[in-house]
């Protein structure tokens, strides 16, 4: 078929996947800095070329048929790899520029990702970066990103993923309050019958799990009553603090209230490292050099 494909043909497939991107011809006329007609005749054009319907029309909404969605999802990421394949067949290989833009996860701020972001930026003062702080998961193909950075629990399905920031430590703790209201367990699986304050991947039914392990290492969960769930770590441990129940937390926002003792640390020797996290990203093939420079400076922390 690309054999045949002539420039037009390559503008009308253009204008079609932002038609199903923005899900609407007005929408896309904008993005497109096109007119509303210029739009529809463009459609018009590759349906008849096709011999096809892909696009259901009504006075409010469109949809896509199912000739439409295949045509949209195999077409969107091979645009995207021949835009970003432009942009560097014109860009210095020697000069890093341009804007880098990364989702992560509000927990990597602070462990990690502030102080990789301040280095990346004094070394390369040409690249401009955007960051959204975001837990729940991303499709690289169309939110415009360049890398999603998650833990591995939240890898995306057919991405590259490279190991950066440092392990991360965690820690089962709980205030003087609640023990002395409640009593202490005297094992993890008897957290099940306490307390706890969960922390929630976007939604609140995707819960982060509290994991162990036995004495010769075996891996386990334990899932406690979520009296309280969030997504934001500061909010965690400042609830914890107030003695509302147990919480299963990332040890390094809650090292200074286990010294101070206005925390305890459970079970130390039964709570496992987690991975480090993952920067994925959807090919290798025309990677931006502002994203290679970041992978390479974070894969050293």
């Amino acid at each position: 078929m690309i054999k045949y494909m002539n420039n037009k043909s390559l503008d009308d497939l253009s204008v079609f996947v932002e038609v199903a991107r923005a899900n609407g011809f007005r929408a896309a006329a904008d993005n497109l800095n096109l007119a509303a007609g210029s739009v529809s005749e463009a459609i018009q054009r590759i349906e008849k070329r096709l011999g096809v319907r892909l696009i259901e029309r009504t006075t409010r909404r469109i949809s896509l048929t199912s000739a439409g969605q295949k045509l949209f999802e195999r077409s969107l990421p091979a645009l995207a790899d021949l835009a970003s394949a432009i942009d560097d067949v014109g860009e210095d290989q020697n000069l890093i520029s341009g804007t880098l833009r990364l989702s992560a996860p509000r927990s990597s701020s602070a462990f990690f990702l502030d102080d990789a972001i301040t280095n990346f930026c004094l070394n390369y003062p040409t690249v401009n970066v955007e960051v959204i702080y975001d837990d729940s998961k991303v499709d690289l193909v169309s939110s415009g990103v360049d890398a999603v950075i998650r833990s591995r629990t939240l890898l995306e399905k057919e991405t590259h993923a490279v190991e950066i920031g440092p392990a991360l430590d965690m820690a089962l703790v709980v205030s003087p309050a609640y023990v002395e209201r409640h009593g202490c367990p005297k094992k993890p699986t008897d957290l099940t019958s306490h307390d706890g304050i969960r922390f929630c991947f976007g939604r609140g039914d995707r819960l982060a799990p509290w994991s162990f392990v036995t004495g010769n290492k075996k891996p386990y969960r334990v899932n406690p009553k979520p009296r309280l769930v969030v997504n934001d770590l500061a909010s965690m441990i400042k609830t914890t603090r107030t003695g509302l129940g147990f919480c299963y937390v990332y040890r390094k926002p809650a090292e200074p209230y286990i010294a101070s003792g206005e925390l305890s640390s459970l079970f130390e020797r039964n709570i496992p490292s987690l991975s480090r996290y993952t920067i994925n990203y959807l090919t290798k093939r025309h990677m931006p050099a502002r994203l290679r420079a970041f992978i390479d400076l974070t894969k050293k922390l």
